[in-house]
């Protein structure tokens, strides 16, 4: 198996703050990918909600996304397909837009708000400071490979 599998049991994906062409969430979308080829996936979900918002943006489709992963490919070479099958072409502004938006976005009704609330009382029940999905998802990660909040 190529190098590039990771064992998610082991270590955190890449932060969803992580960029890729500028846009962010493709870097963790990707280690969940090449981890779930490897069985190495733990807890971990490809094409999971938030890997949803970037494949939804972009216009590819999860499974044909994880061939291209399957077949060993880099995180440039993935980019570059990316871009060669898009539906949606986003320019390099709409990119920016998006991405910072993303990284901005946090619970947007009282379901999703008790949700976002749960779990955060999981893993950092005393921090004030965490507000946006991937806040929740940043310390999250660092809690569950040992960390203390």
């Amino acid at each position: 198996m190529p190098n590039s599998f990771i064992d998610l049991t082991k270590r955190a994906p890449r932060s969803a703050r992580v960029r890729i062409g500028g846009y962010v969430i493709l870097p963790r979308m990707l280690d969940k990918g090449r981890a779930t080829i490897a069985g190495t996936q733990g807890d971990y979900k490809y094409a999971c909600p938030l890997d949803q918002q970037f494949l939804n943006f972009i216009g590819v489709d999860p499974d044909k996304l994880k061939e291209q992963l399957a077949a060993g490919k880099g995180d440039g070479e993935i980019l570059d397909w990316i871009e060669k099958n898009s539906k949606n072409h986003p320019t390099p502004e709409q990119i920016a837009h998006w991405s910072a938006s993303q990284e901005q976005r946090g619970p947007t009704d009282a379901d999703t708000r008790k949700f976002f609330e749960e779990l955060k009382a999981d893993c950092a029940p005393k921090r004030k400071d965490v507000a946006a999905w991937f806040d929740l998802l940043d310390i999250d990660d660092f809690v569950s490979y040992g960390g203390k909040a």
